[in-house]
């Protein structure tokens, strides 16, 4: 089931939204690529995590 913006999974709702729409975009590849759900989304959290690291995003809403 590919995800937007506005549907994606839980474990992203803590993520600001730069890092959690490039999780969105990588899982979405990853699902086209044949990957499972749960594989995509672990895959694309740790990738978005890396890529907003690599330009100075803040990863986490505050608290979190």
């Amino acid at each position: 089931m590919p995800w937007d913006k506005d549907d994606y999974p839980d474990s992203l709702k803590n993520f600001m939204a730069p890092v959690r729409n490039k999780a969105i975009d990588i899982a979405n590849e990853l699902l086209k690529d044949g990957y499972s759900e749960g594989r995509a989304i672990s895959i694309a959290t740790a990738k978005a995590k890396e890529w907003g690291e690599n330009h100075d995003k803040q990863i986490r809403k505050k608290g979190h």
